[in-house]
């Protein structure tokens, strides 16, 4: 299994939304502490402290959540 990052779960969003001409927005207002929201198009996830590595199932839960899969991103 594909391990990552926060970070890096948030990079390869942004430019699958890019590729695809999807809206990409990250708030960081929206969340407690180094929470952040994704926000993709119209769906949103909730991305821990960025610098952490994900576990396997918070990384499918959020994929989910965006309606994603991981060999899309």
């Amino acid at each position: 299994m594909l391990s990552m990052k926060g970070s890096e779960f948030i990079r390869r969003v942004q430019s699958y939304a890019k590729a695809n001409g999807i809206g990409f927005r990250l708030d960081e207002k929206r969340g407690k502490g180094s929470h952040l929201t994704l926000i993709l198009g119209d769906k949103l996830t909730i991305v821990r402290n960025p610098k952490d590595e994900l576990k396997t199932g918070t990384l499918h839960a959020m994929l989910k959540q965006l309606g994603l899969t991981l060999d899309k991103i």
